[in-house]
């Protein structure tokens, strides 16, 4: 598996990963404290591919590290 099918298997991964995020989501009791919290998860989730994305298009190495330790931050954030 070259590095071009690990990157698209892993954007794809982070797709299905966020649309669980808002199925579960949706499943949630609709209170404040909820809705509060589920914004910034399904933000959150989303960015994780988003940025790795972005990280694909990087135009240096630092860049792309950059980006991708932007995407595991969002990642952990999504965890919390």
């Amino acid at each position: 598996m070259n590095e071009s099918t690990k990157a698209q298997e892993l954007i794809e991964r982070c797709a299905v990963f966020a649309k669980g995020v808002r199925s579960f989501v949706r499943q949630l009791q609709k209170d404040v404290p909820n809705l509060e919290d589920s914004k910034q998860l399904v933000r959150a989730s989303g960015s994780i591919g988003a940025n790795y994305i972005e990280a694909q298009e990087a135009v240096s190495k630092k860049d792309f590290i950059y980006r991708v330790k932007h995407s595991r931050k969002e990642a952990r954030e999504t965890a919390f």
